[in-house]
């Protein structure tokens, strides 16, 4: 069975609108070292509860687990532990046995884990670059269906018949 790793963040819930929301009405400087300081200190439970699946990539995921050609986990990344905490508690809303992997923001997804011949869906294509190079299946997750040299999906469900 293929391992097949979804990211969070912009694929399965809207949390980086709804996250860069919240820092614009903070009224802060665009810069890194903000950014960085924003998302260590940003209370998750609020952001979540604003958040909405991303086209109804919850019961995605559920078609994608019942079609038994996945092992599926969820791969995100986090910038404090209050983070994945909540991110957990969100996705266990949902799902009781599903893996997830919640990875320093520091260190890179393929770090983390082996990615030759594993799937990642993500949103962020340096960590699609990363993936690829390492011998993982790289998927752009996009809304406006640009690709940006990967295949791309809009809809979760789609990786059913994208890889047989």
């Amino acid at each position: 069975m293929t391992n097949l790793y979804i990211d969070f963040d912009g694929v399965i819930v809207n949390s980086i609108e709804v996250s860069y929301d919240i820092f614009d009405k903070e009224g802060l400087e665009k810069t890194e070292e903000n950014y960085q300081k924003f998302y260590s200190n940003l209370d998750w439970r609020k952001v979540l509860d604003k958040c909405e699946a991303i086209n109804d990539s919850w019961e995605c995921i559920g078609k994608i687990i019942a079609s038994k050609k996945f092992d599926v986990a969820i791969l995100t990344h986090v910038n404090s532990l209050p983070e994945a905490v909540e991110k957990v508690k969100e996705i266990r809303k949902h799902f009781r046995d599903i893996t997830i992997i919640p990875v320093p923001k520091a260190i890179s997804k393929t770090s983390m884990l082996k990615a030759e011949g594993a799937i990642l869906v993500d949103d962020y294509v340096y960590n699609l670059d990363e993936w690829n190079e390492a011998g993982g299946y790289p998927v752009r997750f996009d809304l406006d269906m640009d690709g940006k040299g990967y295949p791309v999906i809009d809809r979760l469900d789609v990786l059913i018949d994208m890889f047989d």
